[in-house]
């Protein structure tokens, strides 16, 4: 006589997983004080999202917040990679990943890094992972101020024959950043705005 079968996992409940992921974001990455960005503009607090994307509680949040982002949005399925430009996309594109792995309805979804620069040795590819030739992409990004990441990592991923669906990221910090993206000709996604940390 066989075993009987377990019982499903309950589905993770996305409104208590986006309040938590909220108040991580709010309490582990928001840093106070006058700091310079990459832009070169000076702000008196600082979003820190790595201290989200590669914490321990956190990092599954943001697989789960960001894939249901792209299911909402009409996405997923369909989108076959996530990834962009190293370092600030990398943990990102890999929480997707997995989070697509762990759910039962969603399609496998590749991760893929995008460097800064072409490598010099090896196959001296561009875009590290599974090829995005022909393949329906979006690119991420923990936050961005002036587009300027995501948009360098569209270049490369158009120039290897990406079809780029979307640009998402976890924090939208700044319209400048949006205006650029659209104004490329990528529609610009976001899981949370900077006015839900309560800064």
């Amino acid at each position: 006589m066989s075993e009987p079968a377990a019982p499903a996992a309950p589905a993770p409940d996305l409104a208590a997983d986006r309040e938590r992921l909220r108040e991580l974001i709010r309490d582990l990455a928001v840093v106070r004080g006058r700091v310079t960005l990459s832009s070169g503009a000076e702000a008196d607090h600082y979003v820190d999202l790595r201290r989200i994307t590669l914490h321990h509680e956190a990092s599954p949040l943001v697989g789960r917040i960001m894939l249901d982002l792209l299911r909402r949005e009409g996405l997923v399925p369909g989108v076959e990679a996530v990834g962009g430009l190293t370092l600030g996309a990398d943990p990102v594109a890999t929480a997707i990943m997995h989070a697509a792995a762990a759910d039962a309805e969603a399609a496998p979804i590749d991760a893929f890094v995008v460097r800064k620069a072409q490598k010099a040795h090896g196959l001296q590819r561009r875009i590290e992972g599974p090829d995005v030739t022909g393949r329906r992409v979006v690119t991420v990004e923990d936050t961005s101020t002036t587009g300027g990441s995501v948009l360098t990592a569209c270049e490369a991923l158009t120039e290897a024959g990406a079809e780029i669906a979307a640009v998402a990221v976890i924090v939208h910090r700044a319209d400048a950043s949006r205006e650029a993206v659209e104004k490329a000709g990528y529609r610009y996604l976001s899981a949370y705005d900077i006015s839900e940390l309560e800064i």
